[in-house]
């Protein structure tokens, strides 16, 4: 994973959580004994000093965090930053910490349907979905302004990149093709996302097309032409076929004996089962017959 120049994680300063809460839990009991027994025993007057210590110890609750698997907390110490706490559990840090909390789950991301310009120049539309999951929380958080928005500008980037520059169908060896090469497509949007989204401390973990078609304009003219590179196909493989079967067939005849024939009589007879055999309607045989 490569990485650039700004602020990069470390783990933050916490206490047990439960350790804190104890400690927590006696001084508001002692203050509370303090301050309510006399009331209850009648013996003296309340102290009325231990009032005082309600508001520090309301503003020391906000120091107790709770962290899910695959959730992180992000602190802030009057501008600075104070580390990252990642793994699971229950914690105390500093009350005066900011905490910015930040999923490190995978997330999905559908690109709207964009129009490009093929390698050809054909327009085309194409879409993506992009799995991506923060790695390094320092980096979202501080070094872009908002790292949800960064990875979708700069997905549809790639996404417009990777499909400018190869073509739809392929070129005229079939190479570099949009539409049948998809691992290697796939391989390429992985990687140029990646190599803008490590700035934000991001890591793409799946990228790939999910709608890849012709714009409207043009669908109607390329599916006929692929009709008809098809049909182009299909007839050639049809004529060597037919030539093949008309070859064999007069060395078997002349070979077994069958019949004697002469130049003409081969071409009449090239020219009856071509037509056969690569005509698009059904043959009617024709009888020459002879009235005495």
């Amino acid at each position: 994973m490569s990485h650039t120049d700004g602020i990069a994680e470390r783990g933050a300063r916490s206490l047990p959580g439960w350790m804190a809460l104890l400690v927590f839990i006696g001084v508001a009991g002692w203050a509370a004994v303090g301050f309510v027994a006399p009331l209850v025993l009648g013996h003296g007057n309340p102290n009325g000093a231990l009032l005082f210590l309600v508001p520090p110890l309301l503003f020391a609750l906000k120091g107790f965090v709770v962290l899910e698997p695959n959730k992180a907390t992000v602190l802030n110490f009057f501008g600075n930053y104070a580390g990252t706490l990642r793994e699971p559990g229950f914690f105390y840090v500093n009350p005066f910490n900011h905490k910015h909390p930040i999923s490190l789950r995978a997330h999905n991301l559908n690109t709207p349907t964009l129009k490009v310009n093929d390698r050809a120049g054909n327009p085309i539309e194409v879409a993506a979905v992009i799995v991506w999951r923060v790695y390094d929380t320092a980096r979202a958080v501080f070094d872009v302004e908002d790292y949800r928005a960064y990875v979708t500008m700069q997905s549809e980037s790639a996404v417009r990149k990777v499909a400018s520059a190869r073509w739809y169908d392929g070129d005229e060896h079939g190479a570099d093709s949009l539409r049948s090469d998809l691992e290697a497509v796939a391989r390429l949007l992985v990687e140029s996302i990646q190599s803008h989204c490590a700035l934000a401390g991001l890591e793409i973990l799946e990228a790939r097309i999910s709608h890849l078609a012709y714009a409207p304009e043009i669908a109607g003219a390329m599916l006929r032409r692929q009709q008809a590179v098809a049909v182009v196909a299909a007839r050639t493989q049809i004529v060597e076929g037919a030539v093949g079967m008309v070859r064999l067939a007069i060395e078997r005849l002349e070979t077994d004996g069958v019949v004697k024939l002469a130049d003409d009589d081969k071409v009449k007879l090239v020219t009856n089962l071509m037509t056969v055999l690569v005509g698009d309607n059904e043959a009617q045989p024709v009888l020459s017959v002879e009235h005495s």
